[in-house]
């Protein structure tokens, strides 16, 4: 299982504000692109929204659906990316202080992902958590300062 941590300099209502937003998802998860809506009112349950996986010249559409939301701390999806296989990323926002702390935990789930989890991909989804912790900091923590008060 493969799990990182992350400290980001906002509080959890700026963090939660950006991974409720479905237009800013392909901001902060690694290799997708053109994000968009699909189906129900996200981050609720049951709620999905598509995008473009890309890896190199290689790409495919994506599903992620909203499996747990407890707003404004726990957002578990089930993102489904056609033949590699569906896994599941759970996120944990918690205070910190003045700021905020995420947890981010992600297994494959099924498909030929979940078959062939190993060790060596845990290694592998731990860079790309890194990456993925990095951009949602960037991006929660590029809000105006205004914006990321307001609520």
């Amino acid at each position: 299982m493969a799990v990182r941590h992350r400290l980001i300099e906002a509080t959890v209502a700026d963090v939660w504000r950006v991974l409720a937003d479905p237009a800013r998802y392909s901001d902060w998860v690694v290799g997708t692109a053109d994000s968009r809506p699909r189906r129900g009112n996200w981050p609720e349950v049951g709620a999905s929204l598509t995008y473009v996986l890309g890896i190199g010249r290689w790409s495919v559409r994506g599903r992620t659906t909203v499996r747990r939301c407890e707003a404004p701390h726990i957002l578990e999806l089930e993102a489904d990316s056609g033949r590699i296989g569906t896994a599941r990323i759970a996120l944990e926002v918690r205070r910190w202080g003045d700021n905020a702390l995420v947890t981010l935990d992600e297994h494959p789930l099924r498909g030929p992902a979940g078959k062939l989890h190993n060790t060596a991909v845990d290694a592998l989804i731990q860079l790309r958590h890194r990456s993925v912790l990095a951009r949602l900091a960037q991006t929660v923590e590029a809000a105006p300062k205004g914006a990321r008060e307001a609520v």
